[in-house]
């Protein structure tokens, strides 16, 4: 099995003007080095992997309602929409992308 972290690293570094570096102790990604779109998230004390996103409204709601096993609003960004997923399920890395590419979005320049 691929390390989760090493396959949202190269996801989220293929997109244009992204840095990453610890915040919180966690690997987090930004857009021109200032703002987070994707974070890491090893440290809970909760034996679970996942990252945290940005999202667009109502995505957050919208999949947390439909695969709870695979999504959640995560503490201290939640309530901004962003998107908790976990990766210590079975990983569907397309969608990964996918979000990952939309939190992007949600965060960088628009020209």
């Amino acid at each position: 099995m691929t390390d989760p972290l090493e396959r949202l690293r190269a996801i989220c570094l293929s997109l244009p003007e992204t840095t990453e570096r610890l915040s919180h102790g966690e690997p987090t990604w930004f857009v021109r080095d200032r703002k987070t779109f994707v974070m890491y998230a090893d440290h809970h004390h909760d034996d679970r992997v996942a990252f945290w996103c940005a999202a667009q409204p109502g995505t957050q709601e919208a999949l947390v309602a439909h695969d709870p096993g695979r999504f959640f609003r995560p503490p201290y960004v939640g309530h901004r929409g962003w998107l908790g997923v976990w990766l210590d399920v079975t990983v569907d890395w397309t969608e990964i992308t996918e979000l990952v590419t939309d939190a992007y979005r949600q965060v960088a320049p628009k020209g």
